[in-house]
């Protein structure tokens, strides 16, 4: 009898074993998110954010800020600044950073809606600024909108976090 009992159990914890397997499954699969579709003008959207960095990393300032809205808005480590801000305190900074220190950017994911568009994308930044090491992750969302068939950019946040020893 504890014999058949044993087996009734056992037969009963493997059905029960399938069961929730196949509900997980079914939970995974219908709780997936659909991907959004293709920004229409991705290409010319990654290519405004492109022309941006590499107008910082060619030392070209004026190309850079006419990137930038009039009301554009730099957001970075718990600070705010303005376009003209921007311009006239940080711009030569950049510049010299980006000029100096090697960075390599992930994937850029593109959303839009109409004329909204926002862009983000991580990286690293490995190499050395103004006699200091540098190894950095970097975070980075712009906000871009489109006006008169060209895309501007409106907003930008930049956060970064030192890179931890055997993180990818």
């Amino acid at each position: 009898m504890k014999r058949e009992q044993q087996n009734r159990v056992s037969h009963f914890l493997e059905r029960g074993a399938i069961w929730m397997c196949v509900l997980l499954s079914f939970a995974a699969i219908t709780s997936c998110r659909r991907p959004f579709p293709t920004a229409p003008d991705r290409e010319a959207i990654a290519a405004t954010v492109t022309a941006f960095h590499d107008a910082l990393a060619k030392g070209d300032g004026a190309s850079a800020m006419s990137l930038l809205a009039t009301d554009a808005q730099i957001v970075e480590s718990g600070h705010r600044q303005t376009r003209e801000e921007y311009e006239g305190e940080h711009l030569g900074a950049d510049i010299e950073f980006a000029k100096a220190v090697p960075s390599t950017r992930g994937a850029m994911i593109v959303r839009q809606e109409g004329a909204v568009a926002w862009a983000t994308s991580t990286g690293r930044s490995s190499g050395n600024f103004q006699g200091k090491p540098v190894d950095s992750e970097n975070a980075e969302l712009i906000v871009l909108s489109k006006q008169d068939e060209r895309w501007q950019i409106r907003a930008i946040h930049w956060s970064s976090h030192s890179h931890r020893a055997g993180e990818k």
